[in-house]
């Protein structure tokens, strides 16, 4: 026997299934896609704020910008070269052949 269910013999019997198991699919239905919507929208909300808040960050800079001092236009200064003083010995080697000088 075991040759399974086929489409009509499984169609009967979810036609045979109560009321009750109907009316709870549904709804468990709908409470997903409900949930799905509802997950998607926070998700959707978070990145608008996010969004926004850098948005209102640059438009901050950005109207500072425009009313600063015109006198400092053009790339920030270079800091000047660090000088460190240092010792050193130059050891000249084309003398040294058999390790006295």
């Amino acid at each position: 026997m075991g040759a399974g269910l086929n489409g009509r013999q499984f169609l009967e019997l979810l036609a045979r299934l109560p009321a009750r198991v109907w009316v709870q699919a549904a709804l468990g239905l709908i409470g997903f896609v409900v949930l799905a919507v509802l997950g998607f929208a926070v998700i959707a909300g978070v990145a608008a704020i996010a969004l926004l808040a850098i948005f209102v960050f640059k438009a901050k800079v950005w109207l500072r910008s425009l009313f600063q001092d015109r006198s400092s236009a053009g790339p920030p200064a270079r800091p000047g070269p660090k000088v460190i003083d240092v010792t050193y010995e130059i050891v000249d080697k084309r003398n040294d052949r058999d390790g006295s000088r």
